[in-house]
């Protein structure tokens, strides 16, 4: 990319001053989405613009990472402990600082296509600076509005690895589909100065697939001052998450593509799975306990399955969470795709193996190929059907030894040549996992910076226009590659006729934003085999109030009704592709709470939508809490489906104390929950001996002052309740 190696800096400040003298006073910068972000880097730059007010700076990105905070004395006692020990010396971005505290100057200007769900609704700069763009458009949109400056983490290769590569790491996403763009600009000489910088992260993992650049990639280097990668822990998994998880597990098809999208539903998923794969006698037995196979056997048996995964999956995902590791680890994980559409059909459809021989060759006979080009030649070659020591030149393939046979595969005589003399031993570069960009718990990146570089090459970053696109050079090959593709995410609301509402309220504010959900809804759509899933609670609880989260209408959109496709609740499937309104309608009360059905189907009957004498499904009104907590205590009883199936960084005592503030937030929601709660520890709040440990760990074992013994006894009642129900 550059014309002459990088230059390397040791302090992020020379190398602010470098940029600047490079591409002047307006700095368009673009940074990754999460931990690509280069903060120390970044916040000079910002600190820059705050000396210099003439310093007009933009930045374009998305999911800026903040350690949490409390709001209160006792949130702060939990969660400033908590952070210190797991998020150690993880660098604020000072950005994000200026923004909380409205103190963003006007020369600085902040633009996210996507938001810490939920975390800036109130936030003046971040609703009015929102960039509403589909993950695969923002690259052409930085591009418009003069990106000049590319910031990014990168990491350098292990020893004796990949010498005079970088890697783009965790974030290959919008860096490599911007590449050859910059480069193009560069080639054509539009006079548009642009900067490229790098700091290299020692904790980065080294990634391959389209994160591998080569060192003068960047104009510019500069060391990372050994600050720490964001790493937030996993988050429990609450029965709810696991009712969905297991729905969904069971339209996940053998043989099939898997994506998943952000949050802690993924690990439920990714539990349900292993339970299907290493357990499935008793698997069977819990979908056939709890109803789950006899109200949609059908549509189980035609687009999922129960069984064991005997061809395995392939990843192709947006965010390479670490569940995905464990599917790999559980033998989940093992469909290799490769760079080769014609191969990729045979393998899939048992016509060939990875082994390469003569059959091989035969099979592309059989499915109507008796010559090969250039082209195919090298596509062949690249994937191991050739030995690399073998030559193409105008029709004839070049054996080692000099020998010309004709690059025919018809006679039977010529493929048996070919075969003993060209063809390689098995099958290579297959991937089982493609992703744009990753971040997860601090041993996520230690297990991928610990697996052997042949097995990390199999987890591949790349730009996210290949991950979540269709369109393009490779269309073909991403059609034989995403094979029964299950597109798994999440929404906030249904609507009665099937819209899907995942980014905004209905006011405009923006909530989190579309992201890629758009694009893999589409692209469920425009697959023969693929589907889209959408999953969303039944219910929110919010200001103590139950709101239903399947609603008649609401005033924003995110995916149309007309894409509608299947949405999974804690309570069953709803099957919506190629349903009439009123079929609609009724799959979704069949999957809504109970408590709101009533309500729904009077706003359908208004509307026309459902005929005037038409009831509720009696099995429909089973759609309680109470009644799916019922169907799951045996099994969790038995130890399964935990809060924490993979582990977490929070202690036995964070568990608990973290229900118990949650506990006591939903409690003091509204007023007349206050007074009762404040009663309630006034009279019941003195601690017994086995809350010790907890208190402890909030600093409150010696209470002094009023507060902190009110802070005590309101504790004590709601650890009490978790620990003890009562």
């Amino acid at each position: 990319m550059s014309a002459a190696a990088s230059l390397r800096f040791t302090t992020p400040e020379d190398c602010v001053e470098a940029t600047l003298s490079r591409v002047g006073k307006h700095v368009v910068m673009g940074l990754p989405v999460a931990i690509g972000k280069p903060n120390t880097l970044v916040n000079a730059f910002v600190a820059r613009a705050l000396a210099d007010r003439s310093l007009k700076l933009t930045i374009i990105t998305a999911l800026s990472l903040r350690a949490p905070k409390g709001s209160s004395d006792l949130q702060r006692r939990f969660i400033e402990p908590f952070s210190r020990r797991v998020f150690g010396n993880y660098p604020e971005l000072d950005y994000l600082r200026l923004i909380e505290r409205r103190e963003l100057p006007a020369n600085i200007e902040v633009l996210e296509f996507y938001l810490e769900p939920g975390a800036w609704l109130h936030n003046e700069h971040l609703q009015q600076h929102y960039l509403s763009s589909n993950y695969t458009h923002v690259a052409r949109d930085a591009l418009r509005r003069g990106l000049n400056v590319i910031a990014q983490q990168v990491a350098a290769p292990p020893p004796a690895e990949a010498p005079g590569l970088l890697s783009l790491g965790s974030n290959a996403d919008m860096t490599a589909d911007l590449l050859p763009q910059i480069a193009a600009m560069r080639a054509g000489g539009n006079g548009q100065p642009f900067t490229l910088i790098g700091q290299v992260h020692s904790d980065m993992p080294f990634m391959y697939g389209d994160a591998l650049v080569t060192a003068d990639t960047f104009d510019f280097l500069v060391k990372d001052p050994g600050t720490a990668l964001f790493s937030p822990p996993n988050m429990p998994v609450a029965i709810t998450e696991h009712a969905i998880a297991l729905n969904v597990s069971t339209l996940i098809r053998d043989g099939g593509t898997l994506q998943l999208g952000i949050g802690e539903l993924g690990d439920g998923i990714c539990y349900a799975l292993q339970l299907r794969q290493q357990q499935p006698a008793l698997y069977r037995e819990i979908i056939e306990s709890t109803g789950l196979l006899a109200r949609h056997r059908r549509l189980i048996e035609s687009e999922g399955g129960t069984a064991p995964f005997e061809r395995g999956l392939y990843g192709c995902t947006e965010m390479l969470a670490d569940g995905f590791l464990d599917l790999y680890r559980n033998g989940i994980l093992k469909r290799r795709v490769y760079p080769s559409a014609k191969l990729q059909r045979l393998l899939d459809d048992g016509h060939i193996d990875e082994r390469v021989s003569l059959r091989t060759l035969e099979a592309l006979v059989e499915a109507g190929m008796s010559r090969m080009s250039y082209a195919d030649f090298q596509e062949f070659r690249e994937v191991g059907l050739f030995r690399d020591d073998v030559e193409y030149d105008r029709g004839v393939l070049i054996t080692p030894d000099g020998q010309q046979l004709h690059a025919t595969f018809s006679d039977p005589e010529q493929r048996a040549q070919i075969a003993q003399h060209c063809l390689g031993d098995t099958l290579r570069n297959g991937v089982l996992a493609d992703a744009g960009f990753f971040f997860g718990p601090k041993d996520f990146y230690a297990a991928l910076r610990n697996l052997p570089a042949v097995q990390r090459k199999m987890f591949a970053m790349r730009g996210i226009s290949f991950i979540n696109e269709l369109y393009g050079h490779e269309w073909e090959l991403k059609f034989a590659q995403r094979r029964y593709a299950r597109f798994v995410n999440t929404t906030m609301m249904v609507t009665g006729l099937g819209a899907a509402v995942s980014d905004a309220l209905t006011d405009g504010r923006v909530v989190s934003g579309v992201g890629g959900q758009y694009n893999f809804v589409a692209m469920a759509h425009a697959l023969p085999e693929a589907r889209s899933i959408l999953c969303l609670r039944a219910t929110r609880n919010a200001g103590g109030r139950t709101t239903s989260n399947v609603v008649w209408s609401y005033g924003h959109a995110t995916v149309p009704r007309h894409l509608r496709d299947i949405v999974v609740t804690e309570y069953g499937i709803a099957d919506l592709r190629g349903r009439t309104d009123r079929e609609i309608v009724e799959a979704l009360i069949g999957i809504m709470d109970a408590r709101f059905q009533s309500t729904l189907v009077a706003d359908a009957k208004r509307a026309g939508k459902l005929p005037k004498n038409w009831h509720i499904p009696e099995a429909a009104r089973a759609n309680t809490p109470e009644q799916l907590a019922k169907q799951l205590a045996p099994w969790r009883e038995r130890g399964l489906f935990d809060e924490l199936p993979f582990g977490t960084d929070f202690t036995a005592e964070e568990v608990v104390l973290a229900k118990a503030l949650r506990s006591l937030q939903t409690a003091t929601a509204t007023w007349p929950g206050r007074i009762r709660t404040m009663l309630d520890a006034l009279l019941n709040g003195t601690p017994e001996p086995s809350l010790q440990p907890h208190l402890a760990r909030m600093g409150l074992e010696n209470a002094t002052g009023l507060s902190q013994t009110m802070q005590r006894r309101l504790l004590t009642t709601a650890l009490r309740k978790i620990l003890h129900g009562g």
